[in-house]
Order: C-alpha cells, then structure tokens, then sequence
C-alpha cells in the first residue's frame, strides 16, 4: 500500500447528498503538530483510534503514515498533548464508483460540511454530483488542522 494521499476538498452547495448518504461516524481528532509541511494527528472513531503524520508533497497529494493505537492512550492523548481539536460526522456517499467523505463539523467549525476524495493519482477525472460546490483543495485554510487552530466560526465571512 502507497503512502501517498491524494484527496480532493469540496465546498457543498446543497443537502441532495444526505439522500444517498450512510450513517453518520462521529470523529474525534486532535493534532500535536498543525504546520503545512507536517501535521502529527491523534483520531478516534468510535472504539477505534489512530496515530497518523502526514508530510506535504503538494496541495493534493500529502506521504501518510497511520497506525492503530489503543483507544485509552488516544484519549489520553487528546486530553493531555492535543491543543487543537475538531468534531465532526462523517459520512459516505458512493456516486459513479467514487466514494466521497462529507464530513460535517461541529462546536466552533460548524455548521461547515465539506467533501473529501481520495484518488488513485493527481490526473484521475472524478464525477461531480449536483450537490458538489466549488473545489477548495488549495486552499489551506479547509484543512482539518487549520481547521482545529482556526475555527471556521472566527472567519471573517
């Protein structure tokens, strides 16, 4: 398995995709490190968790490093060396044989919801569903960990 991450980020313009949508995972993440060239993330979902560093390659593409660690120490974790945290659901909507992740956010980050797409290469032509707003993948201010430094609530809109 490749550990290279290559995602598209969307805005959402519309509700449409919550017809098609599976049920929602509740997402618990906290960051260690928030910096473009590296972000170090505690995750849990569920009963599950995950140690994950990611390093910049380009907007699109990021090498990932992700590990499962035991849920008491991810908890510890993001109560003890995660200074910045989001919340959000996330949930999956399969179109055209893609699998897009709506994930919408919570506490100071709502009421944003963004879709994300994983993709096999940089040049992989992806379907856009109506609900699909504008693409926001440069932009870094979208990313999780901009995100749980800077709430979207505290943006100038």
């Amino acid at each position: 398995m490749s550990n290279i991450e290559i995602e598209r980020r969307f805005l959402i313009k519309n509700d449409t995709w919550r017809q098609h949508a599976s049920a929602p995972k509740s997402l618990q993440q906290g960051y260690i490190s928030v910096e473009k060239e590296r972000t170090i993330r505690v995750r849990i979902i569920g009963e599950q968790a995950w140690f994950t560093i990611k390093g910049y390659i380009s907007d699109v593409s990021r090498n990932e490093f992700e590990y499962p660690i035991p849920l008491t120490d991810a908890q510890t974790m993001l109560a003890t060396l995660c200074p910045f945290k989001v919340q959000k659901n996330r949930y999956l909507v399969q179109h055209n044989g893609f699998t897009f992740e709506i994930d919408e956010f919570f506490g100071d980050n709502a009421p944003l919801i963004l879709a994300e797409l994983e993709l096999p290469s940089e040049e992989t032509q992806y379907p856009t569903p109506d609900w699909l707003g504008e693409e926001i993948t440069s932009d870094g201010r979208f990313t999780n960990a901009y995100l749980s430094k800077h709430p979207y609530s505290t943006w100038q809109q």
